[in-house]
């Protein structure tokens, strides 16, 4: 915690620092609003501290996050994040300005939503029998957002290029749009992977997945939060290519991912051999289901469950 606390207000640091360890340990964001109570939310549960944040606050998270210079936050303000030491990920609301109908920039920063990036090394093991069967079978996650999707394909990603007794290690393409899978700060990944993981890290998943075949000549694509057109374009195009793919996307359940018709044609062709639906029934990372090509759930069928 200690990258996070270096951004707080030295009070809410205080604070925060005086609540059980316990619940620390299950802190999934903290959310900073000019004038309003800072909420923490854990086991996506809010919680609010007594210290209202104020105007200079809000001035002073910004500096810090820009090392006191903003204009080198340009690029940053206009996607609307930023990724710190750690792997953490600071969203950030407010004015936004647009050019030609496209966010330019965003001024008078008022709300910050710090997302803290948890690695949970393991957590894919249990679930190796399900996505690899002499090769690793092309597999989506899928859940509504804060089920733990993109820390169970970050350690697919780990588990992929370590390898395992019984599975060899392969190269793994990271395409990382939005810098959470990773966490890439300077190009450098502060999550813990394999020796063979090269990271693409806030390039666009079309463009980069194809960076990637032509150039890093990867098994596996990793990529986060698939949906737009060109997404699924190539991700058809890697497949074709001979690359599996480990991917997610947001849905609360198949059916709601059958209905997008961005990913329709990805169905229609049976791209995806293993569908594993998240929730946080049990908390983040919850596995309801694994399906299979046709729809079949493997995971209520295994004789023995997973833990």
């Amino acid at each position: 915690m200690d990258e996070i606390f270096f951004f707080l207000p030295d009070v809410v640091k205080e604070e925060i620092q005086c609540l059980p360890s316990f619940f620390l340990e299950e802190l999934e964001e903290i959310r900073i609003r000019v004038l309003k109570p800072v909420e923490l939310i854990a086991k996506g549960s809010p919680k609010f501290l007594s210290y209202r944040t104020t105007y200079e606050d809000c001035l002073t998270i910004l500096n810090k996050m820009s090392q006191y210079s903003i204009y080198t936050l340009e690029e940053e303000l206009k996607r609307g994040y930023i990724t710190i030491s750690g792997g953490h990920r600071i969203g950030l609301a407010g004015k936004v300005i647009t050019e030609s109908g496209k966010v330019k920039i965003i001024r008078n920063v008022t709300s910050f939503n710090i997302r803290i990036a948890r690695e949970k090394i393991g957590s894919a093991n249990p679930y190796l029998p399900f996505v690899y069967q002499n090769r690793w079978l092309n597999t989506l996650i899928f859940g509504p957002p804060q089920t733990g999707k993109t820390t169970l394909l970050r350690d697919f990603a780990r588990l992929i290029s370590t390898g395992t007794k019984n599975i060899p290690a392969q190269k793994v393409g990271i395409v990382d749009e939005r810098s959470e899978i990773a966490g890439s700060v300077k190009g450098i990944p502060q999550h813990h992977f394999g020796i063979r993981v090269d990271v693409l890290d806030g390039c666009p998943k079309a463009e980069g997945m194809m960076m990637m075949i032509r150039s890093m000549s990867p098994n596996v694509i990793v990529a986060d939060e698939i949906g737009r057109r060109e997404d699924v374009d190539a991700l058809m195009e890697a497949i074709h290519s001979g690359v599996q793919i480990f991917v997610t996307a947001h849905g609360e359940c198949l059916e709601d991912l059958l209905l997008r018709p961005t990913l329709s044609d990805l169905f229609k062709e049976q791209i995806f051999d293993r569908y594993i639906q998240l929730s946080c029934q049990n908390g983040p990372g919850t596995i309801l289901k694994i399906f299979d090509q046709n729809r079949q759930d493997l995971y209520l069928k295994a004789s023995v469950k997973p833990s």
